[in-house]
């Protein structure tokens, strides 16, 4: 509880990451056509990023599926423009900044989502955003800080994670402690030995895979097992990272596996979700509207608790929003990005043409979204102002 503070109190935007339950009860009343996707649930422009996909190829798109949940497609996009708007003011702009964001994430939606409504059904679900779109959408300094995210994600490998997280110890390399951040068990907290637990959950997350990648992860051994703090909203959940070798020393994988606990969007959205397991629910999201995911992307439940799993970093790159490390001038570019490819999961999973039909040509939708999202940065400075007294 105290990280997850912290971490909350480092910024209004901070607050807002981790304050997802809040936005959705808070979106929950408010009008909607009744046009359903399988929203992200948690839509804000921290929840971006590129990816690897199978071919190697570096892809942009939405990075966070934890409280994906079929939902009126307005909640995806009022909480990301408004996020907008509250980064904005984070890194010191005035009102007209931020609603300026906000209108660069609806343009972009906009425009895209038509796009998307002209064309095929399986030429959506192939679609991608590949880092030559990236770099051909944006300005020139906003090309140059894309180029140096992509460099870095890159070298954001399973090899990177061994060299970060790792050392030898008796000729064995071992997870690194750092307390309370990175903690190395002998037994969960129902007493059973971590090593006879992984087992069983294993077994259990194999059964989700395909029986290629079933076979493929096989191959591996494990070799060393810790506990992890990981995210904002996330802390506080049971978070695993799984050390095993291939071949050599020199093919290692690491798996990080996530509680799945029921999306914030379930309260409000109450459909039924033919899943038994949420983190089959994360999963089946994530498979949905993300496009290209990680080839080891699967679930399972120990002791009646539910996970998802995915390789802990597999050149995986993102922004991040401080002053002082983001530029104002390039936000609107971000936000662009961030529009089009929300347009894209939601025309993966949803009726792109009535969506289009509905957002319509005019700036119309873009002026109401600018005023929401300045209406909730205010909100969201009361409610951090009221954690940071609580507290």
């Amino acid at each position: 509880v105290p990280v997850r503070h912290a971490r909350m109190l480092e910024s209004p935007f901070a607050f807002l990451r981790g304050a997802a339950a809040v936005m959705a009860a808070d979106l929950a009343p408010t009008p909607a056509t009744g046009a359903r996707v399988q929203a992200c649930g948690d839509m804000h422009v921290s929840n971006f990023g590129v990816y690897a996909s199978a071919e190697r190829r570096l892809v942009f798109g939405i990075n966070d599926f934890d409280e994906t949940f079929p939902g009126p497609w307005e909640w995806d996009l009022k909480r990301l423009a408004a996020s907008a708007a509250v980064v904005a003011r984070s890194l010191g702009g005035k009102d007209g900044a931020a609603a300026d964001a906000a209108r660069h994430i609806t343009k972009s939606y906009r425009q895209h989502i038509r796009e998307y409504a002209r064309m095929g059904y399986l030429e959506t679900w192939y679609a991608t955003i590949d880092e030559k779109d990236v770099l051909a959408a944006v300005s020139d300094e906003a090309r140059r800080r894309g180029e140096k995210v992509m460099a870095k994600a890159r070298q954001r490998t399973n090899n990177q994670v061994l060299e970060k997280m790792a050392d030898l110890v008796d000729d064995q390399h071992r997870i690194v402690e750092h307390r309370p951040f990175i903690v190395r068990e002998t037994h969960t907290e129902t007493g059973q030995p971590v090593s006879e637990a992984l087992d069983d959950f294993l077994q259990s997350y194999l059964e989700s895979l395909g029986w290629d990648r079933g076979r493929l992860l096989e191959r591996y051994q494990i070799v060393d097992v810790a506990r992890k703090v990981v995210g904002v909203g996330s802390v506080g959940t049971r978070c695993w990272v799984i050390f095993m070798k291939g071949l050599d020393d020199g093919d290692p994988l690491f798996l990080q596996a996530k509680q799945a606990q029921p999306s914030v969007l379930q309260p409000h959205a109450p459909h039924a979700v033919p899943f038994a397991n949420e983190g089959h629910r994360v999963v089946a999201g994530q498979r949905m509207i993300q496009g290209s995911p990680d080839i080891f992307l699967g679930w399972g439940e120990l002791g009646g608790v539910h996970f998802y799993v995915r390789q802990l970093r597999d050149m995986k790159g993102g922004n991040e929003f401080r002053e002082g490390r983001t530029d104002l001038d390039t936000l609107p570019d971000y936000c662009h990005l961030c529009g089009w490819a929300l347009a894209l999961a939601h025309a993966k999973s949803g009726d792109a043409a009535i969506i289009a039909g509905y957002v319509g040509k005019s700036e119309v939708l873009d002026d109401a979204l600018a005023t929401f999202s300045l209406a909730y940065a205010d909100q969201t400075d009361r409610d951090y102002e009221l954690l940071v007294k609580a507290v």
